[in-house]
């Protein structure tokens, strides 16, 4: 009995003991740990052909059991796919599977789509607009283009009408530009700075003319001329002189005899002195021209000075 139950033991064991892999009797010789050898590639292949959808973000664990999965319903049957463990389809949880990681792989799609949708969109946007801004700018060249078609009769009649007008005002001006030369003329600012007449005497012609005090004399001695209000008072003041006429001269309340009072110079007791504004006054009024020096010929400073008429030979 002994040995009868030693040998019954032994053949139990025997005939109990497990063998590698799933011994399922509704799958078997699928073993997950022989799928789990297997390449990444090679278990996505396997899956893809069974019709197995939204994998490529699937990691190799869940890879071996997607496959797991799909052999099981495969080899399961009608029955498999009814009666699962703990009473659930082995079907339905291979396809809750696929439906989940359908929706992962969709959901990764969607903002790709949802981000390249408004580049698209703005595209047609950008060209309308610039479309619409070329027109825009065609349409205001044009209608510039009338309106300056438009006005251009109308200043052209303009200009034709005011050309009588302008013409007349010169004219009316004329004369008064004429005066205005004379009284200048006579005033001392004549073109040249000085003043002719027909008694304009042949010191006048040699002199040489001082118009303004940028003018030089040409080399020392040469006479000088001039009816320069600055170039005089300019040379008054280089040599001390004072405006003065000679006492008994005068005519009708005015300076008579225009001279100059230089210390040491032509003194007399019969020189007085005025001021600047009777001076001038005396000299434009009777249209003189002053003809001096600047300097002797051997270079030293010259006084010498006298007044001219136009009118008459002695100023």
């Amino acid at each position: 009995m002994a040995q009868r139950n030693s040998s019954g033991r032994g053949g139990t064991a025997t005939r109990t003991r497990r063998q590698a892999g799933n011994q399922s009797p509704a799958t078997p010789g699928i073993s997950e740990s022989e799928i789990s050898r297997m390449r990444v590639d090679d278990i996505r292949g396997q899956l893809r052909k069974r019709g197995v959808s939204g994998i490529s973000a699937l990691r190799k664990p869940d890879l071996v059991k997607q496959l797991v999965r799909s052999l099981r319903s495969d080899a399961g049957g009608a029955g498999r796919r009814s009666t699962g463990p703990a009473g659930r389809a082995t079907g339905s949880r291979a396809s809750a599977g696929r439906a989940a990681a359908t929706k992962k792989s969709a959901a990764r799609a969607v903002p790709s789509r949802a981000k390249a949708a408004p580049a698209n969109k703005s595209a047609p946007a950008k060209r309308a607009a610039a479309k619409k801004t070329t027109a825009t700018k065609r349409a205001t060249a044009a209608r510039k283009t009338v309106a300056a078609k438009r006005t251009a009769p109308t200043k052209r009649a303009t200009a034709k009408r005011a050309a009588p007008a302008k013409r007349a005002t010169a004219k009316s001006a004329a004369p008064a530009k004429q005066a205005t030369a004379s009284r200048s003329a006579g005033a001392g600012m004549a073109a040249g700075g000085i003043r002719t007449g027909r008694s304009s005497g042949r010191s006048v012609r040699s002199s040489q003319v001082i118009a303004s005090i940028a003018d030089r004399p040409e080399r020392p001695g040469r006479s000088l001329i001039t009816a320069n209000h600055e170039v005089i008072q300019r040379w008054a003041r280089e040599r001390g002189a004072k405006p003065a006429t000679i006492a008994g001269t005068e005519r009708d309340g005015r300076a008579g005899v225009l001279t100059f009072n230089i210390p040491g110079y032509r003194e007399s007791s019969r020189i007085r002195e005025i001021t600047w504004d009777e001076w001038f006054h005396t000299f434009d009024l009777r249209r003189l021209n002053l003809i001096y020096q600047e300097q002797m010929r051997d270079g030293r400073q010259s006084n010498f000075f006298r007044t001219e008429s136009p009118d008459r030979e002695d100023g």
